[in-house]
Parts: structure tokens; C-alpha cells; sequence
């Protein structure tokens, strides 16, 4: 109420946004389920929980929320491990992969909202502008790829299902003149006649071969791969997929490449509609009324996006809570299960959203609650989970297309989430004959919009090591994921930084009128910056007399206090005096308590300097004229 009562909002540009956007959800959010091997009901639910939620409560208005990938794809090992767990328990459960994924992500939400409360969000800032960069590249590149694999339709097998890629694995039995035997006793199971595999003791047809597959007759599911001297038990490692061919491919180039000339185009004439819905809705017109044969979004999900499972037929499933999570245990061995998924989603999760809510920032010059948004973000996790949908985070695509079609208030996020919503409930028949062509076309221009063109044109302007970074940064994100290669930007970007302030240490030399040898540092004293800093002195060769002057050096952590103290030591050890001028009090006061030689050697004096160590080793209660010596 407050939002409504304080802020302007424009309430079609949110709101015509919000639609936008959610129809460029669906096939994303449905596709990332099938990776995760996950109904689409589950992701399609997640969605709307967590994007009504962040854009209620959220700190970034404008973000947008769902099942994004770079979450689902954490959860694929830990789904697939549960399902193997479930069926060793002494009352086996199906599909208990997925019992174990609502508890991850609860799990989740519930380590995002101390990452809030605690203020863990201002780390972002800790992120250089390079990787921010890289990460843009990256993500475009990701999002690039993954709409080329809409130009692909799954393979059909024997019996007409989405045919399985397996991978051979241990001999299970052998197959000799016809005949399926035994390992150990090598007495012959089963016979083969054509494609038929029949059992010996009932004569029945138990399998089915087709190629270098070996399906159940019953499940039609595939068991085992067969070659020339045996069965092997098998991997699943997807479904096989091949480009589309003839009338398909072109009309599916040619909608895509509609689309995208539609919302170029229509803003040059009109800025009052948002391009992009505009531009699926002629599509879907041209597509149903032409009587073009082009995959819908109805075709996409039923076909199983990738891995057959049942799409809108689950949506009226209605979902009790007491039942749903009395099939998971509730016991350690539960939790250390889940905990590593969790964490790792957690952290993803907040990253990538941080890193949205950064790109918001730049693109709406304002700026957004990083803690608040953590907190949020936590909450519909948690929500999600409890409700039987899976996990998400700021989606960046999403993001954009919702800021260019000019939903910047919450408004958009909120009417997102609830025409998402509407649409899996009640309107399901409608979007299911949106083309697929529109939607990809919509995400084409949008990677166009969000790829740093301009890291090109710099690249020969700014350090050498910020054009590395930004080129790791972008490599690491397509190759790996977000996670890795935001890590990996601020460790190289933070050793390049510690390098070169490590050179920046000097060492002016000069002599008073009584012979003394005076010192002056300049530059950070720091881990890096030690053997440099030791270098400058000639022990053996100084006066008797001897200050050490830092008033332009800043002392920065421990490693500088234990150089200051080793050398005093080598100095004391040598017979001659020295003498440390221009210290904080907060260095002193280390020194002081690391050894009393020290109480002889520092000069005091009114400009000493008053600024905190940075990596503050020790808590020191009293103040200076405390301490005796």
C-alpha cells in the first residue's frame, strides 16, 4: 500500500510488460524443468511463487524472478540419486528425487534469507566491472545457444516415445548363438527372434530390441544396451534430438526472423505498445490463420521438451501438503543429502540475481536493496519448496525484455507471476498455440540488447588484465556456469590488483645533519608488498642511527606488522638503534602487545595517522594510554 501510495506507477507499461514476459517464461521455464527432469507443473508453479514474491518484497523493482537454469541444473545429480535412494528404502518410494529437491530448495531459501539478515548482499560490490561485463557476454552467449537447440525435434523410437540416448556400462549378461545366459552359471534366460526377446520358463516376450537398445515390453522403457557378446546395463544421458529438416526448419527461420523485425521495427513508429508482445501476438495470428506447420508451445511441452514427462495433464493435480512431504525422512542422513545442493544453489542463486539487480541498476540509473532482495528471494525459495515447487533466482533475459518493454515498477514482476498463473490454470488451450518462432525470435533480440557490444570497442583501452578477466569471465560462464566464473573474475581481478599495488612500495633514502639514516616508505605495505619492502634496507651497512618513517605508507594487515617487527628485530640483533615514526595508533597498539622492544622503538607524535587496519587481526578493548611499558 505504501509502493501504490507513494510511487508513480504506470500501470500499462507494467502491465503490458508483465505479459510480455511471461510468455517468454514459459518455454524457458518448461525447457529448464525437462533438464532437471522435473514435471513442468513443478517449474511452471516454482515460477509464480517466486516471482510474485521477490516482486512484492524484493529490492529491485523490475527484476524478475523464476526456475531459472543456472539453478536447475544443480539439482539434476541430486534428483537423479534420489530416485536411486528411494527404491532402497524398505518401503521403496518412485520418484523420490523429487521429495529430496522441495527439501533442497526450502533448504535454499532458508540459507538465502540469513544471507540477507546478515548483509551478505553488499558483497556484490566486491564484483569488478569486467566480470560484470564478462558475466553479460557469457550469459548472452548461454541464452544464444540455448535457443539454437529450438531448431531441433526429438527422435521417435519403436514405439513412437522420445528416443533415449544410452550409455553402456557393466556386462550383465552374455549373448551367445541366439541366446541371453547367464554370467556366473552360463545357463541360457532368454531367446532372441528378431527384435522379440523371449523369457525360456513362461515363452513370453519380456524385451524388445531395436538397434543397440533393448526396451522392457511392458514399461517400454529401455533396460539395457545389446551387443554382439551381451547385455549392458545403461546410463541415461538424454534425449536424441535432430535438426529440423524441410517446411519445418524454413518456416520456423522465417517466423523467428518475423519477430524479430517487428520489434525492431515497431518502436521506430510507436512507442505506446510493447514491441515484443506485440510482435508474438501477429506471429501467432500469422502462424494460426496461415495454416503454418510450426512447433507450438503445446507441441513443446507435450513432447516432453527433452524428456517425456506429462505436461499441462498434471496442472489440475491438486497437491496435498501432509502427503507430499511424508515421503521424505526427516534425519541427518536427509540433511547432509541435500545440504551441499542447497548451499551450491544458495550461492548461485544470489549471484545471479545480485548480478541482475546490478544490470537493473545501469540500465534504470537507481539503485536497488542487494539485502532485501537476498531476503526475498529466500522467502519465495522457501515458499516454493514448502508448496511442492522447485527453485529460482533473478533471471537475466527476463529482466531485460521486461525493462525494454518498460515494466520498471513491481507492478511487472507481480503481473507476471499472476498471468502465468492464469495461464497454466485457466488458459492453457490459448498459449499452447503461441509458436515457439515468436518466442525465440523475442529472446534473439533480446540477447542482442543485452550483449556488452561496446567490451569490442574497449578492449584496446582498458588494462591488459581487465581484457583478460572480461574474456576468462565470458569463456567460464558458457563452459561451466555463472558461479564458477564470477569466482574465478574476482580472485584473478583481486592477485592482479594485490601484483600490481605489491610494486608500488618505495623507499626515499636520505641522512640528517647528526648522520642518522632516514627511511621514508611510500606506497601499501601488505602480504604482497613484504619482500619488496625488505629489500630497501641495507642493515649491515647503516649508521648507527637509524627512523623508519611511514607517514606515506599505510599499513594494511598483519603480514605488514610481523615485516615492521622482524626487521626492528635484525636491526636490534646488529647493535644499532632504530626508530618507527608516524604509525596509527591501531598498528601500536599490535606492536605494543606482540613484544616490549617495541616500547623504545616507536616515536610518538600529534600527526601520526588514524585510519584502521583493513584486515583488523585483533580486537584491542583498551585504549593506548592503557597500556603500560
Amino acid at each position: 500500500m505504501k509502493y501504490i501510495k507513494n510511487k508513480k506507477i504506470n500501470i500499462k507499461d507494467d502491465s503490458l510488460a508483465g505479459i510480455t514476459v511471461s510468455l517468454a517464461m514459459i518455454p524457458e521455464v518448461v525447457a529448464f524443468a525437462f533438464v532437471a527432469q522435473i514435471s513442468p507443473i513443478v517449474a511452471l508453479f516454482g515460477a509464480f511463487v517466486i516471482g510474485i514474491t521477490s516482486a512484492l518484497f524484493g529490492g529491485r523493482p523490475g527484476l524478475i524472478s523464476g526456475a531459472a537454469g543456472a539453478v536447475a541444473v544443480i539439482f539434476v545429480n541430486m534428483i537423479q540419486e534420489g530416485h536411486a535412494k528411494g527404491l532402497l528404502f524398505d518401503t521403496p518410494v518412485e520418484n523420490m528425487g523429487y521429495f529430496y529437491l522441495l527439501a533442497a530448495v526450502v533448504l535454499m531459501g532458508i540459507i538465502q534469507v540469513f544471507a540477507g539478515v546478515f548483509k551478505l548482499g553488499k558483497l556484490v560490490r566486491l564484483i569488478p566491472h569486467p566480470v560484470m561485463m564478462g558475466f553479460v557476454n557469457g550469459l548472452a552467449v548461454v541464452i544464444f545457444i540455448a535457443q539454437l537447440g529450438m531448431f531441433k525435434e526429438n527422435k521417435k523410437d519403436i514405439f513412437g516415445q522420445n528416443m533415449r540416448k544410452t550409455e553402456s556400462k557393466e556386462l550383465v549378461y552374455k549373448v551367445a548363438d541366439g541366446e541371453v545366459k547367464d554370467l556366473v552359471s552360463d545357463t541360457a534366460l532368454f531367446s532372441i527372434k528378431g527384435n522379440s526377446i523371449i523369457s525360456n520358463q513362461t515363452n513370453q516376450e519380456v524385451f524388445v530390441k531395436s538397434d543397440t537398445q533393448v526396451f522392457d515390453a511392458q514399461t517400454k522403457k529401455v533396460v539395457y544396451n545389446i551387443a554382439n557378446d551381451g547385455f549392458y546395463s545403461v546410463k541415461d544421458s538424454g534425449v536424441v534430438k535432430s535438426t529440423l529438416q524441410g517446411t519445418k526448419l524454413y518456416t520456423m527461420i522465417g517466423l523467428v526472423l518475423l519477430t524479430m523485425l517487428i520489434i525492431w521495427l515497431l518502436p521506430k513508429l510507436t512507442t505506446k505498445i510493447p514491441a515484443a508482445l506485440t510482435a508474438i501476438l501477429i506471429v501467432t495470428f500469422v502462424s494460426i490463420f496461415g495454416g503454418l506447420e510450426s512447433i507450438n508451445v503445446g507441441d513443446f511441452i507435450r513432447d516432453g521438451g527433452g524428456a517425456g514427462l506429462n505436461g499441462f495433464d498434471e496442472i489440475s493435480k491438486k497437491m496435498n501438503l501432509l502427503e507430499l512431504w511424508s515421503n521424505l525422512p526427516f534425519n541427518i542422513d536427509t540433511l547432509k543429502f541435500i545440504a551441499p545442493y542447497a548451499f551450491l544453489a544458495a550461492s548461485v542463486g544470489l549471484i545471479e540475481t545480485l548480478m541482475t539487480m546490478n544490470l537493473v541498476d545501469e540500465l534504470t540509473d537507481s539503485r536497488g536493496d542487494g539485502n532485501k532482495e537476498c531476503v526475498a528471494q529466500g522467502a519465495g525459495n522457501m515458499l516454493s519448496g514448502l508448496f511442492g515447487g522447485t527453485g529460482g533466482c533473478g533471471m537475466i533475459g527476463q529482466t531485460v525484455i521486461n525493462i525494454n518493454a518498460g515494466g520498471k515498477g513491481r507492478l511487472s514482476g507481480v503481473t507476471m507471476a499472476v498471468t502465468l498463473l492464469i495461464f497454466i490454470l485457466f488458459a492453457d488451450k490459448y498459449i499452447e498455440q503461441v509458436p515457439i518462432a515468436a518466442l525465440v525470435g523475442v529472446m534473439f533480440m533480446m540477447v542482442i540488447d543485452t550483449f556488452a557490444w561496446s567490451s569490442f570497442r574497449i578492449m584496446n583501452k582498458i588494462p591488459k588484465s581487465d581484457a583478460i578477466v572480461l574474456i576468462i569471465v565470458s569463456a567460464v560462464t558458457v563452459i561451466f556456469d555463472l558461479a564458477i566464473a564470477v569466482f574465478v573474475g574476482v580472485i584473478i581481478s583481486a592477485l592482479v590488483f594485490a601484483w600490481e599495488n605489491a610494486k608500488k612500495i618505495r623507499a626515499r633514502k636520505r641522512f640528517k645533519e647528526d648522520g642518522t639514516k632516514i627511511y621514508e616508505i611510500w606506497g601499501p605495505l601488505f602480504f604482497g608488498s613484504i619482500t619488496a619492502f625488505n629489500e630497501k634496507f641495507d642493515i649491515k651497512n647503516d649508521p648507527a642511527n637509524v627512523e623508519i618513517d611511514f607517514v606515506e605508507s599505510r599499513i594494511s594487515d598483519h603480514s605488514a606488522i610481523e615485516a615492521i617487527f622482524i626487521l626492528v628485530e635484525k636491526y636490534q640483533k646488529a647493535g644499532k638503534k632504530v626508530t618507527l615514526k608516524h604509525l596509527s595508533e591501531d598498528c601500536k597498539v599490535l606492536l605494543y602487545k606482540a613484544s616490549p622492544i617495541f616500547a623504545d622503538v616507536i616515536e610518538e607524535a600529534v600527526d601520526d595517522p588514524r585510519y584502521h587496519l583493513a584486515a583488523n587481526p585483533e580486537d584491542f578493548p583498551k585504549p593506548l594510554s592503557e597500556y603500560s611499558f
